[in-house]
């Protein structure tokens, strides 16, 4: 039984050091006992994917149904420790863009690790699909709805963007009267190739369009913006009290997209994932105007 903590700890983090560190032991052991596993069920439970170790088909059902088990040893040592029963412990691994995930995913995290201490965050930032592995996160938010049925998803909140360019730049290059002038200025947005977001393509909101200034960074592109690089496609939340901005929506640049939160199915349910869900929907559902431009 006590093989199936080591199953579960790769699952969760989708490498066998990180499962190691949050087990107290070394990455060897973690696959001996993997592989003893293995050799118990005569399955394959594992299997090595482009981002990590992935659970099989098979290590799937054996996780799911591991889940209670390893509840239940978690509840075993908040008694030990004088702790209350709903409280929650352990790693737990969100990825998430990295303009939402600095302005809204870490505040509504940090208020939950406040009621619940025993509880160790790492927040991965990333603009990227939902086109992750059943391995390596617990819980995941990105743009845009997901391109693999192997997760639950559902929409956490819509944001808008726009186009947005700083006073001085406007004043040095004049405000664009149409978005045909805006190939005659500096557009900043993501760099193409590195993109990994479908509906983040410019050129289904700008045709004929081509960015200039480019970044990974949503933080960049707003820095660029602001100190008077060109014409920014940003957020809206990510301009919320940034001195001197001006949206050009006379433009009718008007995006609406959608960040989808997703978990593997077989650990949607678990405790942790659940409080971290509700925290985000608060989170998200307290600041919904710094999201979404009114109408």
């Amino acid at each position: 039984m006590d093989d199936l903590r080591y199953l579960l700890a790769v699952a969760h983090t989708g490498r066998l050091v990180a499962a190691a560190s949050a087990l107290g032991v070394d990455h060897t052991t973690v696959s001996r006992r993997i592989r003893a596993l293995e050799k118990v069920l005569a399955a394959r439970l594992l299997e090595r994917g482009s981002d990590g170790w992935e659970l099989t088909e098979m290590g799937r059902v054996v996780a799911e149904q591991a889940r209670p088990i390893e509840q239940a040893l978690e509840n075993v040592v908040l008694a030990a420790r004088g702790m209350r029963q709903d409280a929650l412990v352990g790693n737990f691994r969100i990825t998430a863009p990295d303009g939402f995930g600095a302005l809204f995913a870490a505040p509504a995290l940090t208020r939950l690790q406040q009621e619940h201490p025993g509880l160790t965050i790492e927040l991965i930032t990333a603009t990227r699909q939902l086109n992750l592995h059943q391995s390596g996160f617990d819980l995941a938010i990105a743009v845009g709805a997901p391109v693999t049925r192997r997760l639950f998803s559902e929409v956490l909140a819509e944001y808008s963007l726009g186009l947005y360019a700083s006073e001085d730049y406007l004043a040095r290059y004049g405000r664009p009267q149409s978005t045909d002038e805006l190939r005659d200025h500096t557009v900043i947005f993501y760099i193409d190739s590195l993109l990994q977001v479908g509906d983040l393509d410019l050129g289904l909101y700008l045709p004929g369009v081509t960015a200039r200034f480019t970044s990974t960074s949503i933080f960049a592109q707003l820095q660029a913006t602001a100190v008077g690089a060109g014409v920014g496609l940003l957020p809206r939340f990510m301009t919320v009290g940034v001195p001197g901005l001006v949206e050009l929506d006379d433009l009718g640049v008007h995006i609406t997209l959608p960040f989808t939160l997703a978990a593997r199915r077989d650990g949607v349910s678990r405790p942790a994932v659940q409080a971290v869900r509700r925290a985000l929907r608060e989170e998200v559902r307290r600041r919904h105007d710094e999201l979404v431009k009114p109408m």
